[in-house]
């Protein structure tokens, strides 16, 4: 058994007992992680996906959704529209990638990204929060660099991940177990502050806050440990790795182990039409018989998701990531569209009928698909890990998280024409019930495609051998520059301080 197997067995199962061991066995974990994959990668993956998906997109969620609605004063439909152009900079992740695999800005690939993330960002943010009366074009753009800083450190990080899961793949659950639990403890927070931000602030002034994610991004591009490259020809150089990266990608995605899960992926997401816009403006209506729920509640609600979340992580680390991808993929779908049946119930006012409140049901609903959303996720996250082919870690894995973005702009924008079509608009819900009767179905009609998920299981390799053999760019890893050897080295820097700690 690996040693590293061991320790995560160690680490998690935890040995011993009583209430003291388990309580240890987290902290047993990510020293585990620490020692294994290094300190400033599980640093950078904690600020990445804790603080900026995390906290801001949960932040982000519920002040936009206020903005846009008090603010701006658009149409449900149409913001729905918005929330698909929102997600352009994520099915341009493909582009980050290669830059920051091909690109090195002063000799770092990485540095320079996280800061500029951070410092566009903030600056987005700023703009939303300090300027009054913002035109809409201009409100759109800011939102669109929000939500492209994001993306550029979200490619950062995941070429990291992809690069640990290439050298240690029994690590590849834990890894993302690590980035889902950041996200859904940051998520809880950012959730559980975002109502009261908004009540008292305003969802204008609320939006301030993301400001701050952002700014640690550029701490974040300041304390990462990465070798500087030095070279020459730089641009004949550069001119003719994007060449090769995409040629890579090309070639990569033609082989069936490859194409057949993504396929699948892509569809698992783009069937699942988004009605989120819709029933946040029929759930904060007060216009009877609407549940009229306010800004604390509709913040504590999905804080209380975001814990939910967390028991998904858990479950999933516990109990799912030794199962096969086709079944526990199967099964997760499934639940996925029979929960969405709770939606439909409350829109339909059945809860009332059952003699359970508003309160109850949609805290009920909301931690369902919480769990459910999670567990179907994270297998996903660990199959996009192992169709990426080693020398393009980065690279590729954007291009699969691409496919996986444009799924949900599809799903947006599916959801958006769902919307317009069955006439949903500020103060007539009459028809919503509908759209989510149709998002329902085509979940479940998702499974129809299931035989395009390999039966391996999570710790298998799933990539052929002449794809192993060489590098992204068709070439054999040791015939590579030298400069490749200098990649990002984020667990080197950390082994001189673990050295110290074991130590103690």
């Amino acid at each position: 058994m690996p040693e590293e197997q061991q320790e995560a067995e160690e680490g998690i199962a935890g040995g011993g007992g009583g209430w003291a061991s388990t309580a240890l066995q987290p902290v047993r974990w990510l020293r585990m992680l620490c020692r294994e994959l290094g300190a400033t990668f599980v640093a950078g993956v904690v600020l990445v996906y804790g603080l900026s998906q995390g906290f801001a997109g949960s932040f982000f969620r519920v002040a936009s959704d206020y903005y846009w609605k008090d603010v701006q004063r658009v149409q449900p439909a149409t913001v729905q529209l918005l929330s698909a152009v929102f997600f352009i900079p994520w099915v341009l992740k493909p582009l980050w990638g290669i830059m920051t695999d091909v690109f090195p800005v002063r000799g770092y690939r990485r540095r320079p990204y996280f800061l500029f993330a951070g410092v566009l960002g903030t600056a987005s943010a700023a703009i939303v929060t300090m300027v009054n009366g913002l035109p809409m074009t201009s409100a759109i753009l800011s939102f669109v660099g929000i939500s492209t800083a994001v993306a550029i450190a979200d490619v950062t990080i995941d070429a990291c991940i992809a690069k640990n899961g290439i050298d240690k793949p029994s690590l590849v659950p834990d890894m993302q177990s690590l980035c889902a639990f950041s996200s859904s403890l940051g998520a809880l927070i950012g959730y559980a502050t975002s109502g009261m931000f908004v009540h008292h602030l305003g969802a204008q002034g609320a939006l301030g806050v993301m400001a701050l994610p952002p700014a640690t991004l550029v701490f974040l591009g300041f304390f990462i440990y990465e070798l500087k490259m030095y070279q020459h020809n730089v641009k004949e150089k550069v001119l003719n790795k994007v060449h090769m990266a995409v040629k890579g990608m090309a070639q990569t995605i033609k082989y069936p182990v490859v194409w057949k899960p993504s396929l699948y992926m892509f569809l698992s997401l783009a069937l699942s039409i988004s009605t989120h816009e819709g029933q946040f403006y029929w759930y904060t209506s007060k216009e009877p018989p609407n549940p009229g729920f306010s800004q604390e509640f509709v913040g504590m609600v999905h804080a209380i998701g975001a814990v939910a979340s967390m028991v998904g992580v858990l479950v999933y680390h516990k109990y799912l990531k030794d199962y096969p991808f086709r079944s526990i993929l199967f099964y997760a779908q499934l639940l996925y569209g029979v929960s969405g049946l709770l939606d439909l119930t409350f829109v339909l006012r059945w809860n009332l009928l059952l003699g359970v409140p508003d309160a109850a049901f949609v805290t009920l609903e909301e931690c369902c698909a919480r769990v459910v959303g999670r567990v179907r996720l994270m297998p996903m996250m660990v199959l996009s890990t192992k169709l990426c082919p080693p020398g393009a870690e980065g690279t590729f894995f954007a291009l699969l998280m691409c496919i996986d973005s444009a799924g949900m702009l599809a799903a947006k924008a599916g959801g958006a024409a769902v919307l317009r079509a069955l006439r949903v608009t500020r103060t007539d819900f009459a028809r919503l019930w509908l759209a989510v009767l149709v998002r329902n179905l085509l979940r479940l009609s998702t499974l129809a495609a299931i035989s395009l998920v390999p039966t391996a299981d999570q710790t298998d390799v799933l990539l052929p051998r002449d794809l192993l053999a060489v590098s992204g760019d068709g070439s054999p890893p040791a015939a590579g520059d030298g400069d490749d050897e200098e990649r990002l080295q984020l667990a080197k820097f950390a082994d001189h301080v673990d050295d110290d700690d074991d130590d103690d």
